[in-house]
């Protein structure tokens, strides 16, 4: 309860911006971005219960690392895994891996990153067009891997619309201190008729990374004795990304059709281990199109399907291969929007035959073919007095075939309801429940064997069964043209959670953790506060934003569930004269007293950062969006250890970086 309570701590920064908000109140508007992820009709962030975010390419590139996960960690509700500067996936109110859905353009990305910590998501901002993070009923729709909610990236690769300009362009180029590193991305779109090309090209270079403490926590060299270990710079913590797509499109007026092909490779070392990296590649083709009907039911029809073929290489060291990770596979949806009387939704079937087999010592898993078939309906609708509600159903099977254990099936349900209230004046009130069921995961129920890189032997249990979660959540917001606040509140009940616990055995020198399943409680919410003045204090445009995070977690036997994230503010001012913007953030996370069994607590930690853009399309270099950008993270050059990674207590976070660079459109 108190964390809930914690959520009005930004409280009073909106009596502030309340006091204040009949400034220019006229010239100014805070956007709704559309969020294309969501199933039926067309609408934005403000229109739904969940707090959900987006992300466009301007804001994609100011807050762009080097994983999907630390690009995200600051938006709200969002925390990383934190497996070094290689490896890191996004967690969602205290959910992450297995519960979390990452799409590529609507798809999954098909990839073996949630079977554990260290592999890296086949998905990357760096050459994103946008990212959108979705909640609530609608992420059903995506089935019971989406149980905690679903993050989409969206490449752009295959279009919809025509688009405005008949040639067009992006590069963009940085330098970073922390690791010696580049990185660039180059985009390219050309239009002949209703023909749309476009291609893409990304790299990265980064060497090891510069940490300002020794990378053994001061908590784990009092629990065991041991020596502080590398200072200065963390070894083996590099990474070597690269990628190029591209993608064909038909635009007519009855639709669209498109293809598109993507490969892309990484090299990034593993830094608990010496001298072991991981090598991999990944080749997906996508395809993707769309057919106008409105013939009074059906509006639109929409089928997109990818295969991708993945594959990585675990090395002990240079020129020694260990264990080999594979899976190729195929994921298929198709959707029919529509007008049901006043409902307006969509049906849909979702097809995924997908292949996991890992070769050498390190093989913890054998060989297991997964499928799965879902069916899914979603309604919405919207009264003219502001009265909205909406709603959903799917059903899955899920089928789990392993070589050695055997095949194991799944039925799975999902179910939700939502309802909402606009007012004239601003405010938004909600509310809604879901009920979702998700399988285990191959991991969860065959895994039998040594993994290095979390130092685990990991047992799985083919007798585990499926688990369900009971979400409820609340929302109330407020917003007019100049300032927006709001709070989520969220309680999720969870049947059966499947969790990796520690036996108390050892196995090849390795501690065992076996998967168990257990009743868990997660709670929390999220507040937040966004205020806009125009011809402000040194008549500059202002914006100020703030925002707090908070999650807590217990299994039925009162123990805490591990790796969960700390309360967390964020909060930002920034001063645009123009040609020239100003801007600071500040991060506050507190002590994670509460870590699961096993594991030592977390000390919290604050971090400043400061940025500067200059607009040099105003001096006639590129068109609108041109600019010149430096920042300084982490300037005061603080020790982060991140309470929702594996490695926290022996892999801190990054130290001061100074990162600098173009953003060039034409």
């Amino acid at each position: 309860m108190k964390y809930l309570l914690a959520a009005v701590a930004v409280a009073p920064l909106i009596a502030g911006m309340a006091h204040a908000q009949d400034q220019a109140e006229d010239e100014v508007r805070i956007e709704q971005t559309v969020i294309v992820t969501l199933p039926g009709p067309q609408r934005t962030a403000g229109e739904l219960v969940s707090n959900v975010a987006a992300l466009d390419r301007k804001e994609i590139v100011e807050a762009l690392a080097s994983t999907l996960g630390d690009t995200l960690d600051r938006q709200p509700g969002v925390a990383s895994t934190a497996f070094g500067q290689g490896a890191s996936r996004p967690i969602l109110r205290g959910l992450g891996a297995e519960r979390v859905q990452v799409l590529t353009n609507g798809i999954g990305v098909i990839d073996v990153s949630a079977a554990s910590p260290d592999h890296q998501v086949a998905a990357d901002g760096i050459d994103a067009q946008k990212v959108e993070i979705l909640r609530g009923p609608a992420a059903l729709v995506y089935g019971g891997q989406a149980i905690g909610g679903v993050v989409n990236v969206i490449d752009g690769l295959i279009m919809e619309d025509l688009p405005k300009r008949p040639f067009a362009g992006e590069a963009y180029a940085a330098t970073n201190s922390v690791n010696d590193g580049t990185e660039g991305g180059a985009r390219v779109q050309a239009v002949n008729g209703p023909i749309v090309v476009t291609l893409t090209a990304s790299t990265r270079d980064f060497g090891n990374y510069d940490i300002p403490v020794p990378a053994q926590s001061d908590r784990l060299r009092a629990e065991t004795g041991d020596p502080a270990g590398p200072d200065g710079e963390l070894p083996n913590s590099f990474v070597q990304t690269n990628s190029v797509a591209g993608g064909l499109s038909w635009i007519g007026d009855m639709g669209f059709l498109g293809g598109a092909v993507r490969q892309q490779s990484s090299q990034y070392g593993l830094p608990l281990e010496e001298t072991a990296f991981i090598d991999l590649t990944q080749t997906r083709y996508d395809i993707r199109g769309g057919l106008n009907v409105d013939n009074g039911f059906l509006t639109k029809i929409t089928a997109a399907g990818s295969v991708a073929d993945y594959e990585h290489t675990e090395f002990e060291a240079p020129g020694e291969p260990g264990t080999i990770f594979k899976t190729n596979g195929f994921e298929g949806r198709i959707e029919a929007g529509h007008v049901l009387g006043p409902l307006e939704g969509e049906v849909g079937i979702q097809y995924a035959d997908s292949s996991l087999d890992a070769i050498g010592d390190e093989a913890f898993i054998t060989p297991t073919d997964t499928t799965s078939l879902g069916v899914f309906l979603y309604e919405t609708h919207d009264f003219d007095s502001g009265l909205g509600i909406e709603g959903g159903i799917r059903a899955e099977q899920a089928d789990l075939d392993n070589e050695n254990a055997g095949k194991v099936s799944f039925d799975l349900f999902s179910g939700s309801a939502g309802i909402h209230q606009h007012w004239a004046s601003g405010w938004f009130l909600g509310a809604q429940a879901s009920w979702a069921e998700r399988a285990p995961n191959q991991s969860e129920l065959f895994a039998d064997g040594p993994h290095l890189a979390t130092e685990q032997y990991e047992v799985g249990d083919r007798t585990l069964g499926k688990e369900r979660g009971l979400n409820l959540e609340g929302t109330a917001r407020w917003e007019n043209d100049t300032m927006s606040f709001g709070v989520n509140l969220f309680l999720t009940d969870f049947s059966d959670f499947i969790y990796l616990a520690a036996t108390g055995a050892e196995l090849d020198d390795l501690p065992v953790f076996a998967f168990r399943q257990q009743d868990a409680q997660f709670t929390g919410g999220e507040a937040f506060a966004e205020y806009q003045l125009l011809d402000g204090p040194l008549e500059a445009d202002w914006k100020f934003d703030a925002g707090v995070d908070l999650v807590n977690a217990e299994f039925d036997d009162g123990s805490d569930v591990p790796y969960v994230p700390p309360v967390t503010l964020n909060a930002g001012a920034e001063a645009d004269w123009g040609a020239l913007a100003l801007g600071a953030k500040l991060t506050w996370a507190g002590d994670q007293d509460s870590p699961g069994a096993g594991l030592l607590p977390t000390d919290g930690y604050v971090t400043a950062d400061l940025h500067a853009d200059l607009d040099i399309a105003r001096y006639g270099a590129g068109r609108e969006g041109t600019k010149l950008f430096i920042e300084a993270r982490n300037i005061g050059d603080a020790e982060v250890r991140t309470a929702t990674s594996v490695l926290k207590d022996s892999v801190p976070m990054p130290g001061r970086n100074i990162r600098a660079g173009i953003r060039f459109l034409f």
